[in-house]
C-alpha cells in the first residue's frame, strides 16, 4: 500500500471517531486547508476500495467508513504494518523530470533511480509516462542499452513542459502556499522542491500589482499559470538555460508585449535577472493565450469567430432539444471566452482546468454534444477536453438558468412519509439547487397522487408499481445517488422543459421590474431608429487607399451630427486596424469599427469602391476590399444595444445570400435585410404572443 503520513493520520482519526470528525475538524486538527484534506480523501477512497469499503458522510458532513466488520479490520492491521512516505508518485516524477530537464542531455539509469531513491523497475515505469507527456510538447526522450536515457528539446518546449507539469498536479500546492506566503508564512525550503520562495512571492506581487493598474481580470488557473511561467523562466534564466531559437515574435507596440516588458523589468531589478527580449516575448504568447477579456469589449468583434460561435450554440441547443440561440448572455461570454482560448490552441500551449473530471461528471451528456458541435464547427483546430470543459460551463450556467425557470418540482417517496424522508427531502434541495421544490409522499399516498405534478420521483424503497419511472436512493442520499439523479435529469432537459413551457405561466404574483423593461424597450427603440435612419451606402473612387474612404465617411458623419472630434474616432479605427486584420476572410468586405466618447449615436454604414484595394484579413492574409462597412458606437453601451450590434456583425456572414446582401451596392436591400433582423429580434425576445 502507497500511503502518505497524512493520508494514514486521515484513515485513523475516522476510524476511532466515526461520523464525529468532518472536513472542517479535520483540517485545524492537522493544522492544514479544508482543501488538501479534500484532496487527501480522495486518495482515501480509491486506497479504501481495495478493502471494499467506502468513506461515506453522516446528514451533519460526518465522516465514516463503512462496510464489513472484517474488511475495516484488515486495513488497520495493514496501516499497522504500513510505512508511510511523504512523497507521491507525482512529487517523484516531477523530481525526475526536473532533473531530466536540467542536468541532461543523457543518464545512466542506475544514477537516476539513486537520486530518486527508487528501483529501476519503478523508474521505467516513470519513464514510460514521462515519454508520453513530453511528446506533447515535441520532446523526444530516448533510452538505448548501453547509452542510457536521452533527452531531444529546445529550451522553449522543455519550459512549457515543466511548467505544465507543475500546473497539472501541483494548482493546488501552489495556491496554498502562495497564500500563506502572503500571510507571512516563511519557507526556508524551495516550494515543490523548485521554486525559490522569494522569487515566487516577488512575481506573484509584481505581476497582481500591474494586472490591476491595467484592469486586466485572469481566471484564477491563467493568474497561477502566468505566475508559474515568470518564475520558471527567470530561475532557468539564471540558470543559463536562455532560449536560443524562438520564433514567434510578438508586436512590441502591444498592449500585451508592453504590459510583460514592464513587469519583466521591474523583476529584473528587484531579483538582478537579466531576463532577455526573448524572454519576454516567450512571456507575452503566454499572457495573450491566458487573457481573459471583458465580455463588452468583444460585442461585435471578431465575426468569423462570433459566426462559429452561434453554430455550435444551435448545434447544442438541438442535440439537447433546449433553446439557448436566444441567450446573448452565453454568445456573449463564449466569445471573450474562447477568443484567448483559441490563440493559445494554435500556440500549442496546454491548457489547464482543474474542474474538468468534476464537470465531466456533472454535464456528460452535455459535454459529448458541446465536444461533437466543436469538432464539426472547428475543423483545423482540436480542443482538448480541458478546453471542452471551459465551453460546457458557459453551457451549463445558461442550461441551469433554463431549469430554474423550469422550476422543477420532485417527489420523496418512501414507506411512511415521516423520519428519514425528511432529512433525504433536505439534502436533495442542498445538493440538487435545480430542484426547486420537494413533496414527501408515504408510498399509500403516492398511489392516488397525480403524477403529472410531479417531474421526477425518488424512492428510498423499491416501488411495487411498475409503471412509474423512479430513481432509487439511499436515504442519506450518497454521491452516487446525487450522480443518478443529476443524470436523469441532464438526459431529461426536453420532457421537462417541453411539460413546463406547454402550461400557461401564472399571473398572479408576478411582479415585474416595469422601469427596467421600458428602459430595455427604449434602448432597443433608439438603437434600431439610429442604425436605419443613419443608414447609407455610398460610391466611391478607392484611388488605392481604404484610409481616405475611411476618413471620408467619418467627416460626413460628423457633418451629419452623428459624431464630434472626427480625427480623434479616425486614429481609434486605424488603432484597431494595427492591432489585427478587418478584412472578413473568403469576402469582399473588411469591418471598420470602434468605441469612442464621440460618437452620439450608432452608426452602421457601407462605401463600395470603385476598384478594389487591398487590406489584411481577420486570419492575417492580405485580401481585396470592394465593401467597407463602417460600425461606430460610443463609449457607454447598455446590454441591449450590445445585442443589436452583435446582431448585425454575426448577420454578416450568416449565409451566402447576406454576403451578397451586404456586398451590394442596393441601399434599399441591405436596409431590408437590417429590418427583417431587427424585426425577427423583437418577436423573439420583445414581443410576446
Amino acid at each position: 500500500m502507497f500511503i502518505t503520513s497524512r493520508e494514514k493520520s486521515i484513515i485513523e482519526l475516522i476510524v476511532k471517531t466515526s461520523g464525529k470528525h468532518t472536513v472542517y475538524s479535520l483540517s485545524a486538527f492537522l493544522n492544514v486547508s479544508g482543501r488538501t484534506v479534500q484532496r487527501n480523501l480522495k486518495s482515501i477512497e480509491n486506497i479504501l476500495k481495495q478493502y471494499h469499503l467506502e468513506l461515506k458522510r453522516t446528514a451533519n458532513e460526518g465522516l465514516f467508513i463503512d462496510g464489513k466488520n472484517e474488511h475495516i479490520y484488515r486495513l488497520i492491521q495493514n496501516l499497522a504494518e504500513v510505512n508511510p512516505t511523504d512523497e507521491t508518485p507525482e512529487e517523484r516524477k516531477l523530481n525526475l523530470l526536473i532533473i531530466l530537464l536540467q542536468e541532461g542531455p543523457s543518464f545512466k539509469k542506475q544514477v537516476l533511480a539513486q537520486q530518486l531513491g527508487i528501483s529501476i523497475t519503478t523508474l521505467t515505469s516513470y519513464l514510460d509516462e514521462l515519454v508520453d507527456w513530453l511528446q506533447k510538447y515535441g520532446i523526444t526522450l530516448t533510452r538505448k542499452r548501453g547509452v542510457g536515457v536521452e533527452l531531444t528539446a529546445d529550451e522553449a518546449e522543455k519550459r512549457h513542459a515543466l511548467a505544465s507539469f507543475f500546473l497539472v498536479y501541483f494548482y493546488e500546492d501552489i495556491i496554498e502556499t502562495l497564500y500563506g506566503m502572503q500571510k507571512g508564512n516563511n519557507l526556508n525550503e524551495p516550494v515543490l522542491g523548485y521554486f525559490k520562495p522569494d522569487y515566487l512571492l516577488a512575481v506573484d506581487g509584481v505581476v497582481n500589482h500591474h494586472l490591476a493598474e491595467e484592469q486586466i481580470t485572469l481566471t484564477d488557473s491563467d493568474y497561477i499559470g502566468l505566475v508559474v511561467y515568470i518564475c520558471l523562466t527567470i530561475q532557468r534564466t539564471e540558470m543559463g538555460f536562455g532560449l536560443q531559437k524562438y520564433e514567434p515574435s510578438e508586436d512590441p507596440d502591444s498592449t500585451e508585449y508592453l504590459l510583460m516588458d514592464t513587469i519583466c523589468r521591474e523583476l529584473k531589478e528587484t531579483l538582478s535577472i537579466p531576463l532577455t527580449n526573448q524572454d519576454v516575448q516567450f512571456l507575452t504568447v503566454i499572457l495573450k493565450g491566458s487573457k481573459v477579456q471583458d465580455p463588452d469589449v468583444v460585442y461585435y468583434d471578431s465575426i468569423l469567430l462570433g459566426h462559429l460561435i452561434k453554430n455550435v450554440i444551435k448545434d447544442v441547443s438541438a442535440d439537447l432539444h433546449v433553446e439557448l440561440s436566444d441567450d446573448f448572455s452565453l454568445f456573449q461570454g463564449l466569445l471573450a471566452h474562447m477568443g484567448p482560448s483559441i490563440f493559445r490552441l494554435q500556440h500549442e500551449l496546454d491548457l489547464f482546468n482543474p474542474l474538468t473530471d468534476e464537470i465531466k461528471k456533472k454535464y456528460p451528456v452535455l459535454f459529448l454534444a458541446v465536444k461533437k458541435s466543436l469538432e464539426t464547427e472547428f475543423k483545423d483546430i482540436s480542443f482538448p477536453d480541458d478546453e471542452v470543459a471551459f465551453i460546457v460551463l458557459h453551457f451549463g450556467s445558461a442550461m441551469l438558468m433554463n431549469e430554474e425557470k423550469v422550476n422543477i418540482q420532485a417527489v420523496v417517496v418512501c414507506p411512511t412519509g415521516i423520519g428519514t424522508s425528511k432529512m433525504l427531502a433536505s439534502r436533495i434541495q442542498r445538493e440538487l439547487t435545480m430542484i426547486n421544490k420537494v413533496e414527501i409522499l408515504s408510498i399509500k399516498d403516492f398511489q392516488t397522487a397525480n403524477l403529472d405534478d410531479y417531474d421526477i420521483v425518488i424512492s428510498t424503497v423499491r416501488l411495487p408499481f411498475t409503471e412509474v419511472e423512479y430513481i432509487l436512493v439511499s436515504p442519506l442520499l450518497s454521491e452516487k445517488d446525487i450522480g443518478f439523479i443529476q443524470s436523469y435529469l441532464q438526459n431529461n432537459v426536453e420532457k421537462l422543459t417541453r411539460k413546463k413551457y406547454l402550461k400557461e405561466a401564472p399571473r398572479s404574483g408576478e411582479k415585474t421590474e416595469v422601469r427596467m423593461l421600458l428602459k430595455e424597450i427604449k434602448d432597443v427603440h433608439s438603437s434600431m431608429e439610429a442604425i436605419l435612419t443613419n443608414f447609407r451606402v455610398y460610391r466611391k473612387q478607392s484611388a488605392g487607399s481604404h484610409l481616405r474612404i475611411l476618413n471620408e465617411m467619418v467627416e460626413q458623419a460628423e457633418r451629419d451630427e452623428l459624431l464630434q472630434q472626427p480625427h480623434v474616432v479616425m486614429h481609434q479605427l486605424m488603432e484597431r486596424e494595427r492591432k489585427g486584420g478587418l478584412g472578413i476572410p473568403k469576402t469582399n468586405m473588411g469591418l471598420f469599427h470602434c468605441r469612442d466618447h464621440n460618437v452620439k449615436k450608432l452608426i452602421f454604414q457601407v462605401a463600395h469602391l470603385d476598384e478594389p484595394c487591398s487590406i489584411k484579413g481577420m486570419d492575417g492574409v492580405e485580401m481585396e476590399l470592394k465593401s467597407l462597412l463602417l460600425m461606430l458606437a460610443p463609449e457607454e453601451l447598455s446590454r441591449r444595444e450590445q445585442e443589436i450590434l452583435s446582431l448585425i456583425s454575426t448577420s454578416l456572414i450568416e449565409d451566402q445570400i447576406s454576403m451578397m446582401i451586404y456586398s451590394s451596392t442596393n441601399e434599399a436591400i441591405i436596409l431590408k435585410k437590417l429590418e427583417d433582423i431587427f424585426l425577427d429580434y423583437l418577436q423573439t425576445n420583445l414581443i410576446k404572443e
